[in-house]
């Protein structure tokens, strides 16, 4: 971070347009799956077992609530950090914190160990991680005075 001391603002770092994209294209896929998935698409889901399918199809609606604030958080709050806005910290938890109920419907409620496998909690976990960073990371940002 550096300041700009003709005009006293400070200068946004080159690592918040690394960090921005790199996060808009992650949630993004996020997205695209989230849609795919609740459209049930043939093509996209024809890879899974018919008990995995089972699985997705039977999500509640409030886990299929807490999964689309997730999603959509994370695009938001991508696109927020972009934009060099604060509103991304606040988003970017209440995607971390959705994940983390839809993740625990998935992996204590549920049958979804069972179903997807130690991949699957290899994947919860990377975007666990992934999601707690950007988090952590656009707090930091705002905390420095980027985001505004």
């Amino acid at each position: 971070m550096s300041e700009d001391h003709t005009t006293g603002t400070i200068r946004t770092p080159w690592h918040l347009w690394v960090v921005g994209v790199l996060s808009l294209l992650w949630n993004a896929m996020g997205a695209y799956d989230y849609l795919m998935t609740e459209t049930q698409n043939e093509a996209y889901m024809s890879s899974f077992t018919p008990e995995q399918l089972e699985f997705f199809y039977g999500f509640p609606a409030w886990v299929v609530a807490f999964w689309a604030i997730a999603v959509w958080g994370g695009v938001l709050g991508s696109i927020l950090l972009l934009l060099r806005k604060k509103l991304a910290v606040g988003v970017f938890l209440a995607s971390f914190v959705s994940m983390i109920i839809t993740t625990i419907h998935n992996w204590g409620l549920s049958n979804g160990l069972e179903v997807m496998g130690s991949t699957g909690i290899i994947f919860s976990v990377m975007i666990f991680v992934f999601a707690l960073f950007l988090y952590l990371y656009a707090r930091a940002m705002r905390d420095r005075g980027v985001l505004k």
